[in-house]
């Protein structure tokens, strides 16, 4: 008798949920526009997002002019985020906020889209054209709603995303000197002191800037030599004025003690041929 309880329970809670299977599966078959819709925010508000989403975008075409038809555009296209589909989410959260522009929930769904876009943005190893996306998304939201009280968060997720594409162009210059296109390389490394003044990479890209002028000197032809040397002893100047105190100081010492030795070098043979 005790053992038969657990095999009653079991068969209790399996009629439980083929009848609440069969029940949504009646829903979906259901020409009943406002069964659906409640069982729509229902589902909704108990986190069954896929049911939920399943029945609203069915319902949008139907419910176009209708009251509902707005909060069933925000929640569908809050379904598709919920469950991480952020292509779609993005999408749809814009259609949204592009329809209805004084909705109670545009400002909401303008985060939402730009937050869409900002979960979409891929590892900094690979194409960034999704981040740029999304921190133009976060920008024109901090402009359409400067004193919003997701401002903070907005602003949090340009910092990650700026730091993404901070570590990609890093990634992207630092790649130019380890496959020995040194002339690349200082343009890149350039290029990112330039752009992003305050990273912690910047000593590191002071100093590989530095070696790869130096690398470039040393492989140059004749005549390209002493301007590239000079290049070289210009940047060592630049570093060690900027990090007195690096781990690579004495590298970078040898480097610049090797390119006046070349200079020097060249000074004297220039001097010898005009004397002869």
């Amino acid at each position: 008798m005790l053992t038969s309880r657990p095999i009653f329970f079991l068969l209790l809670l399996s009629t439980l949920v083929l009848g609440s299977c069969s029940g949504y599966q009646k829903l979906l078959k259901s020409s009943d526009v406002n069964a659906k819709y409640e069982a729509a925010i229902k589902y909704y508000e108990s986190g069954d997002y896929f049911k939920s989403g399943t029945l609203l975008e069915e319902l949008i075409p139907v419910l176009k002019g209708r009251p509902e038809a707005e909060k069933a555009q925000f929640y569908f296209a809050n379904t598709n985020y919920k469950q991480r589909n952020y292509t779609l989410a993005a999408y749809y959260f814009k259609s949204f906020y592009d329809t209805y522009p004084n909705s109670q929930y545009t400002e909401e769904a303008t985060l939402l889209h730009a937050k869409s876009l900002f979960r979409d943005s891929p590892n900094y190893e690979l194409d960034q054209t999704n981040t740029y996306s999304a921190i133009e998304s976060i920008q024109e939201f901090v402009t359409r709603y400067p004193e919003s009280k997701y401002k903070q968060e907005a602003d949090n997720m340009t910092q990650e995303l700026q730091k993404k594409l901070e570590n990609k162009a890093f990634q992207s210059a630092e790649l130019y000197y380890n496959v020995r296109y040194y002339q690349s390389a200082v343009v890149a490394l350039t290029s990112f002191q330039q752009q992003y003044p305050a990273s912690s990479y910047n000593e590191q890209a002071a100093f590989l800037k530095l070696s790869a002028q130096y690398n470039l000197a040393k492989e140059s032809v004749e005549e390209k030599q002493r301007e590239r040397y000079l290049e070289a002893v210009a940047f060592y100047q630049a570093f060690i004025d900027t990090y007195p105190q690096s781990r690579n100081l004495k590298a970078a010492e040898n480097m610049y003690d090797q390119s006046r030795d070349q200079l020097a070098k060249m000074k004297e043979a220039k001097s010898t041929a005009a004397n002869q």
